[in-house]
């Protein structure tokens, strides 16, 4: 067995191929032409797949399997791609699954794909965790690894599987082994209390990261996940931060004479963009994190706002009302070359460019409704994902094929959402209060 990678200091994992390999490379190569769904076709209709209870031997391990399972199959059926069948359907059992698929009991209930494996805890006290993904009708296995990780990192592993198995039946990258950090909000509306809180992207995992003491505003993730930078108004003063996940630090980033405000880590971390109003005029800078030498991007009496770096760090787009109203445009990373992408009918705001580098999302108000949408980079393509009283800030999951935004009512209350591609599979996150302004990590590392 090769140890591949490990994970983060607080979930120390190893990811291990199974001893069987060699298996696993014939299937590879075999299942080019085998099971698989193509993600780049719109709406379709969910894969059947049953993801049986990993085994265990003692009643911990058979608890610690089944509990991996549920989030395993939980994860794959948000995505909208998968359906997984009710077990109570599945005829054969997670312990003679260790031995062969019968194929056919499979086909019986109609799954495309089986999900298997096992559960145990070793004498040093690590949990293993094993799972194998099946090609029922092609009758042949996908995919098998193995993890050896402390038995609290369950659930992510379980994330770290839906995502082998996602990629393995997409040829694209998973997004389930991530966060999201977001507003919490609570309180009247007057005097509402606004903390930072980071959860697993579905929604475990919660806590709180500030107490409420001061309003916090747009939080962004480094591309290391382990800093955010965000808009506080501590006594007053509306300043840009960095926050530290593993520490709890706050920092304040320079002590400028005018309000700063939208920050966004460059792809490379090393730099902050963020807008800075100074006597009454917005521009657009950049921070460089290591020397704290600011550059000045933009230089128009317009605001200029919302910032977010193309993936490859070339281009940048933001909003703007140098035309008469606000719009989205583009520039180079040293703010030379501005274009104009966005020429609809409205005002459009909070670009957000695709970690695919691909399409670039945006709100827009028309007509008194809010709309999600995106957009090529050349402003071309334009289409709506969701509307609604008031839809705002959108931000991409790291495989850039779903959105998470929020959505408030007319009696307010924020809720948090999601939505793909399609703009057919939206589903609510649930939070522990009133939500607003999340922001997805890349893939935790």
């Amino acid at each position: 067995m090769n140890p591949l990678f490990k994970l983060g200091r607080h979930a120390a994992l190893t990811i291990l191929l199974l001893a069987i390999a060699a298996g696993i490379a014939v299937t590879r190569a075999s299942a080019q032409e085998g099971l698989r769904i193509d993600i780049t076709q719109g709406t379709m209709k969910p894969m059947p797949i049953a993801v049986t209870d990993l085994y265990g031997a003692n009643p911990n391990d058979q608890t610690t399997g089944a509990n991996i399972s549920r989030v395993i199959a939980a994860d794959l059926e948000r995505s909208g791609l998968f359906k997984p069948i009710d077990a109570k359907a599945f005829i054969q059992t997670p312990e003679s699954l260790r031995v062969q698929p019968r194929f056919g009991d499979w086909r019986v209930i109609n799954a495309q794909a089986l999900v298997s494996g096992g559960a145990e805890t070793q004498a040093d006290g690590r949990l293993r965790v094993e799972f194998r993904l099946w090609d029922v009708y092609g009758e042949q296995q996908m995919t098998g690894l193995a993890y050896f990780t402390q038995p609290e990192n369950w659930r992510r592993v379980a994330h770290i599987i839906a995502d082998a198995i996602y990629k393995r039946l997409t040829g694209e990258d998973g997004y389930f082994d991530s966060r999201i950090v977001y507003v919490a909000e609570s309180g009247p509306y007057d005097r509402r209390v606004k903390r930072l809180a980071i959860m697993d992207q579905d929604g475990e995992n919660h806590r709180y990261l500030t107490d409420g003491s001061y309003i916090v505003l747009t939080p962004r993730f480094s591309p290391s996940t382990q800093e955010i930078t965000y808009l506080s108004y501590y006594n007053n003063r509306p300043r840009v931060y960095l926050f530290n996940i593993d520490t709890g630090q706050q920092e304040v980033l320079g002590d400028f004479p005018g309000m700063t405000f939208a920050p966004r880590f460059a792809p490379d971390g090393n730099r902050v963009i963020m807008s800075m109003a100074q006597n009454g005029n917005t521009e657009i800078y950049t921070m460089d994190l290591r020397t704290r030498k600011v550059t000045r991007l933009t230089n128009n009496p317009a605001i200029d706002t919302s910032p977010s770096y193309a993936p490859d760090g070339s281009m940048i787009t933001f909003n703007s009302d140098r035309g008469g109203s606000q719009q989205i445009y583009t520039m180079n990373a040293d703010g030379s070359n501005v274009q104009r992408i966005s020429h609809g009918q409205g005002k459009y705001g909070t670009p957000v460019w695709s970690p695919r580098g691909d399409l670039i999302a945006f709100t827009r108000i028309s007509g008194g409704t809010f709309y999600i949408g995106v957009m090529r980079p050349d402003g071309s393509g334009e289409r709506m994902l969701t509307q609604g009283y008031l839809v705002e800030g959108p931000t991409w999951s790291p495989n850039g094929r779903v959105l998470s935004f929020f959505r408030e009512s007319e009696q307010g209350q924020p809720k948090l959402y999601t939505i793909d591609l399609t703009g057919t599979n939206e589903r609510q996150l649930i939070t522990p209060l009133d939500a607003s302004d999340p922001a997805w990590s890349p893939l935790i590392p």
